[in-house]
């Protein structure tokens, strides 16, 4: 069976979720003590003991990453691994590009850290503002969000599965386009627990301040192949990479045609890899023929392990 494996994004974290694997697998705490040691920030403590902290975009991805990353070493270390392919949803896009080897881990972690910050930054809190519409058709969200602009930034922004899209801008704008969506027949326009409006246009000075930092990191070009956000399309080179990770602050993320694209490369499994099983859910909806599961404690590490020793 050929698979592919996905890293998810801020959304996933919850208090002590990485408590299971960590009691057994030592790997799990060392690799929480580089990235705590990265950024000088004591992660795991904020992981276990404070929620309030965990959901603070800064702290959220270096933490994400981090458990991503150890999830993935657990695997690995425990059975042969070869994925056709990786991909992350929003942050978990940085995931993938670090166990593709196409980045370093300290590195990733001071990035993703510096990313939160901007991102935080960016829009003064409570001025933003992201929703999640359920059963409407992608257009036809992406024609409303363009009247309730006149209010103010609003913009589809991650296009997760046919039938649920996210909308990211100002809080009046976000809120106006849910009454219209409402009215347009979605089933739901739930507004979301979140202090920033990621990947819409109010990221952009965000961006540009970033890619400061992002210049500063080596990337290489791994043999496997990472699908991108921006495009649902790998790499050919470094400088690439780059462009495409800074251009993922503020373009929406196309995550539908993103799995549709690794089926295309011949998975037929996605393996969630990391807290949480969002993706694995995502998975199903995106496309019924692909199988898929996540990895979010010991028994499911296993039944994974034996799903990829039986292909």
């Amino acid at each position: 069976m050929k698979y592919s494996i996905v890293f998810p994004g801020q959304g996933s974290q919850s208090l002590g979720m990485m408590d299971d694997l960590n009691q057994n697998f030592s790997i799990v705490s060392e690799i929480f003590q580089e990235a705590s040691d990265a950024v000088s920030v004591d992660l795991w403590k904020i992981v276990n003991e404070n929620q309030e902290a965990l959901n603070l975009t800064e702290n959220t991805q270096p933490i994400m990453l981090a458990a991503g990353y150890a999830t993935f070493k657990v695997l690995s270390e425990e059975t042969s691994l070869s994925p056709i392919s990786m991909a992350g949803h929003s942050l978990g896009e940085y995931t993938a590009l670090v166990a593709s080897s196409s980045m370093n881990f300290f590195d990733a972690i001071r990035l993703v850290r510096k990313r939160g910050e901007l991102m935080q930054a960016a829009v003064p809190s409570g001025t933003g503002s992201m929703a999640a519409i359920l059963g409407l058709e992608d257009d036809l969200i992406t024609e409303e969000c363009n009247k309730a602009s006149q209010k103010g930034v609003v913009e589809a922004v991650n296009f997760n599965s046919p039938g649920q899209v996210v909308i990211a801008g100002e809080k009046e704008a976000v809120a106006y386009a849910c009454e219209l969506l409402k009215e347009a027949g979605a089933k739901r326009a739930l507004v979301l627990p979140v202090s920033v409006p990621s990947h819409c246009s109010l990221m952009k000075e965000a961006a540009n301040e970033y890619k400061e930092s992002v210049n500063k990191i080596e990337f290489g070009m791994s043999d496997l192949k990472v699908i991108h956000n921006v495009d649902a399309d790998y790499s050919n080179t470094s400088e690439e990479i780059k462009s495409k990770l800074v251009k993922q602050l503020y373009k929406p993320v196309l995550w539908t045609s993103s799995v549709i694209k690794m089926k295309k490369f011949g998975a037929e499994k996605l393996i969630e890899v990391g807290p949480g099983k969002v993706l694995a859910g995502l998975t199903r909806r995106i496309d019924k023929s692909l199988s898929a599961s996540a990895i979010i404690d010991v028994n499911a590490l296993k039944s994974t392990i034996k799903d990829i020793s039986n292909a």
